[in-house]
């Protein structure tokens, strides 16, 4: 193993055990480490230890020359960042050649939306007569009532289900147990699917969670991500939807229809409200949009 795959794992170790990062962050931080250790074994450097500043200056010039975008490179200087603090919090080095480089500015992005018609179309898209139409209807409807993440909506089991309380309980990032209302057109879905599709997915298995794939087994990420595409075209919705779209319309339509910031920021799971605040920036672009389709004289 070579020493740039040494000092990776050491920093894993540490992500992981001294610091209790996510296995999903440790996984994002250890992927810029290898991607930076590929760059410098192309320039013949065969440690982290021996890179100044103007090798990692020219190593985000090179990640913006291949086309990587504005929030890639930012993620790339964060993963640095953390990774030569450690190294000078463990004596391993003096000098940071971190300390002055900058990140670049996030641009403004504001994520799409759906409007209330457009997510009628899409949650109405599976074909409910079959086991998996019935499926992904009920998925679908889940992903709207509660605003939840694919990460945390393939991990749900049975057991996070308080349907006669009108609840579900996920564990979002950093393991953070959060209790959230489903309301009662989703819990039906749900309860279709639990007495018509479920048991024929499963085949006399046993699974813990609540959705599952042709064989028994529980979703991936990848498989919702397909069909949502899948019902988005069904459904005619010329945007750019993905899993996280469902969430973004869930936070839009319910700060819309005059929800507080502090609630949505509960039901999304955010540790910052800051994060929730671009759904109020969503929000005045759809309100000066209206606007402008419908005043006389805008």
């Amino acid at each position: 193993m070579t020493e740039l795959a040494d000092q990776t794992l050491d920093f894993a170790h540490y992500l992981t055990v001294e610091q209790g990062l996510a296995k999903n962050s440790v996984t994002s931080y250890t992927q810029e480490l290898h991607n930076f250790a590929a760059y410098l074994t192309d320039q013949h450097l065969t440690s982290f230890l021996k890179v100044d500043r103007l090798t990692v200056m020219n190593y985000l010039s090179a990640l913006t020359a291949s086309g990587k975008s504005r929030n890639s490179v930012i993620h790339a200087v964060s993963a640095l960042r953390k990774f030569y603090r450690y190294l000078v919090q463990t004596h391993q080095i003096t000098d940071n050649p971190m300390a002055n480089i900058a990140a670049p500015k996030h641009a403004e992005h504001l994520p799409a939306v759906l409007t209330v018609a457009e997510v009628d179309r899409l949650l109405a898209a599976p074909d409910t007569a079959n086991k998996y139409g019935l499926r992904d209807r009920a998925i679908l409807e889940v992903m709207y009532a509660t605003g939840l993440r694919v990460s945390e909506l393939v991990h749900l089991k049975l057991a996070d289900l308080h349907l006669e309380m009108g609840l579900i309980q996920t564990l979002g990032k950093g393991d953070k147990e959060r209790i959230i209302p489903i309301g009662d057109v989703a819990t039906d879905w749900i309860n279709q699917y639990l007495a018509h599709s479920r048991p024929v997915l499963l085949k006399q298995r046993t699974s813990p969670y609540l959705f599952l794939n042709a064989h028994g087994g529980g979703l991936s990420r990848q498989a919702i991500w397909q069909k949502i595409k899948h019902c988005v075209a069904l459904a005619d919705i010329q945007k750019d939807v993905t899993p996280h779209t469902l969430r973004h319309s869930f936070a839009t339509h319910i700060l819309e229809n005059g929800a507080d910031l502090r609630v949505v920021q509960e039901l999304l799971g955010h540790a910052d409200i800051t994060t929730t605040q671009i759904y109020t920036h969503i929000s005045k672009k759809r309100l000066v949009s209206v606007y402008d389709q419908y005043h006389p004289r805008a």
